[in-house]
């Protein structure tokens, strides 16, 4: 962008220039009482690929390792979250900030949908107010003594993600992708915005991965045979598991028990996120 055209308005641009304001300086202050350690953004270089159940897995899995969990719903115009983990209800505020909703395994939660009369009105608001949101999901939130924030954003690279990487202090990205060919544009796209904001990619998670016959016990690939491995070493990143069709799965989320879905795909993020160094 040409020094003419610019609008020297660092926060809504992705552009590397000599002028940018330092990503540190763009940093929103937490809570006062808040007490956050670890921050994780989940992020896909396109929608459909199931980047909120895998979210949802990701922090279920921590709770379980004895962890206080919490997730920050950044997908504002479509928001799951609160529905995976049956959780209904007004977020409480206090002249301190506004407390997050736990759900039954002491999760704690925080979604458009939690502060909406219907969680089936929709959300018609342009970008620099859903950006304006996140932000004040981090300052206004009172994040009492979590040790990994999951934010599920909204797939692409646009408003949100950007706003996300300023303006929280992010350790790291879990990039969600499909078994398609479409792979490598999934993680292409995830690897230069990480690049441009400074996070590192965690690893990758390959969601649909497969169907396991109930019958026989068969693997079906569904989607076709995974391209996942070779684009991991392309770009040298670790394949952090494989997520398959269940029904079982879709039957918990759509009823609000996700946290009774017990597997191990992705048990290794769980040596990863605790290898993340402390603030």
């Amino acid at each position: 962008m040409s020094e003419e055209n610019c609008s020297h308005d660092c926060s809504s641009c992705g552009v590397e220039c000599g002028s940018r304001t330092s990503p540190q300086s763009l940093l929103v202050k937490p809570n006062e009482l808040s007490k956050v350690k670890h921050v994780v953004a989940v992020m896909s270089g396109k929608g459909g690929v199931g980047k909120s159940s895998v979210t949802s897995l990701a922090a279920c899995l921590m709770s379980r390792a004895g962890y206080h969990v919490g997730i920050l719903d950044a997908d504002v115009t479509g928001p799951s979250i609160p529905k995976m983990f049956g959780v209904k209800g007004e977020l409480r505020g206090t002249e301190s900030g506004a407390y997050p909703l736990p759900s039954d395994g002491g999760i704690d939660l925080v979604s458009i949908n939690l502060m909406l009369p219907n969680e089936d009105d929709p959300v018609v608001w342009r970008g620099p107010v859903i950006s304006g949101v996140i932000k004040q999901f981090w300052s206004e939130i009172i994040w009492q003594d979590i040790d990994y924030l999951f934010v599920d954003m909204p797939p692409g690279t646009g408003d949100v993600p950007l706003t996300v990487f300023q303006s929280l202090p992010v350790d790291g990205i879990l990039v969600v992708t499909s078994p398609q060919d479409l792979v490598s544009m999934i993680v292409r796209k995830a690897v230069n915005m990480a690049a441009m904001m400074n996070v590192p990619i965690l690893g990758l998670i390959e969601n649909m991965s497969f169907f396991r016959c109930p019958d026989c016990g068969k693997e079906h690939h569904l989607f076709g045979e995974s391209h996942l491995p070779s684009i991991a070493a392309q770009y040298d990143l670790p394949v952090i598991g494989h997520v398959p069709l269940d029904p079982v799965l879709a039957d918990a989320c759509d009823h609000g028990k996700i946290e009774t879905y017990d597997a191990h795909y992705l048990d290794s993020l769980q040596e990863i996120l605790e290898k993340l160094p402390e603030k």
